[in-house]
């Protein structure tokens, strides 16, 4: 409940630090659990709500792999680097390489789960690393 302001509910956040934590100017993406209507409704009276870009559950996906979920999802990491690029001016002439880049690793990761009936080793093994 901090995402609403604190006018809303007690545990809310002030305006001012809402708007130190997530800038007034700058775009947000969200990659969130739920449903992304919630985040939206949470956020409504933020200075930022205009900026704020949420991935969440679609109820896309039945028994498949763990990525290909967030894949039907569109909360894979590729699509979330890819609002990052679309929405970062600076990164404008990145669009058109990412997308494709994107849409590349898509077809791999159909091709390899419908093959192999489980995520790409990239992304299966794939460690957080300091």
């Amino acid at each position: 409940m901090v995402l609403q302001p604190q006018s809303e509910h007690p545990h809310g956040l002030e305006d001012q630090d809402f708007d130190e934590l997530f800038t007034t100017d700058k775009p947000v993406i969200f990659a969130y659990h739920g449903y992304p209507a919630i985040i939206h409704k949470l956020t409504y009276h933020r200075h930022n709500h205009d900026n704020i870009h949420v991935r969440g559950y679609k109820e896309e996906g039945t028994t498949t792999t763990p990525f290909d979920m967030v894949v039907l999802n569109n909360l894979d990491r590729y699509q979330l680097a890819l609002d990052a690029i679309r929405r970062i001016p600076r990164l404008s002439g990145e669009v058109e390489k990412a997308t494709a880049r994107y849409w590349t690793m898509m077809e791999r990761h159909k091709l390899y789960i419908s093959e192999h009936g489980d995520d790409m080793p990239e992304v299966r093994d794939w460690r957080w690393t300091s």
